[in-house]
């Protein structure tokens, strides 16, 4: 099974459309289904992203050739293009580093607001609790976090369209990384 969590609805509905997913309930969250991913809705921000995680691995029966992605959007440096994916190896949260996947070449800075101002390279607001969420789980093995550069640091720009545009575009990539 292939779990998905993004953080917007608009970052979902790619998924959503393309595989005709099915909307369910999961406790307080929205989940998409068929038959080979489960996609969860978790919100924005590091709380809502662990909690997210943790409600799809509390509640399904999660073994080892399951696979777990994070995928969304990032604010990132202008030696990134818009619609670049970028696969994260680490995360850095509130000044410790946390490597995810060490085959991955990115490093992402996960901050708890909006990044306006180009301090950093990659950043986002949700990797470290998926991070979280993932690491206390001795049956995941698989573990992906994808992000698509959506803006360089002007987040006030990124529409709900774009989103949904920008990860429709890398989809094909997106399931060769995760199934090779």
């Amino acid at each position: 099974m292939l779990y998905i969590i993004t953080a917007l609805k608009p970052e979902a509905q790619a998924f959503i459309d393309k595989y005709k997913l099915k909307k369910e309930r999961l406790h307080r969250y929205t989940l998409h289904t068929n038959e080979n991913m489960k996609l969860i809705v978790s919100g924005l921000g590091v709380l809502d992203a662990m909690l997210a995680t943790q409600a799809l691995i509390n509640q399904y029966d999660i073994n080892d050739t399951d696979i777990f992605l994070n995928i969304g959007i990032c604010g990132a440096d202008s030696r990134f293009k818009i619609g670049q994916l970028l696969e994260i190896s680490s995360i850095y949260y509130k000044d410790a580093m946390y490597t995810l996947n060490e085959n991955s070449k990115e490093n992402i800075v996960c901050l708890d607001h909006e990044a306006s101002q180009n301090d950093y390279e990659i950043v986002d607001m949700e990797s470290y609790g998926f991070y979280e969420a993932t690491k206390h789980s001795s049956a995941i093995k698989n573990i992906f976090m994808l992000k698509v550069v959506s803006d360089h640091f002007e987040p006030k720009k990124v529409t709900k369209e774009a989103t949904k545009s920008l990860i429709f575009n890398v989809l094909e990539e997106v399931l060769k990384k995760v199934y090779t």
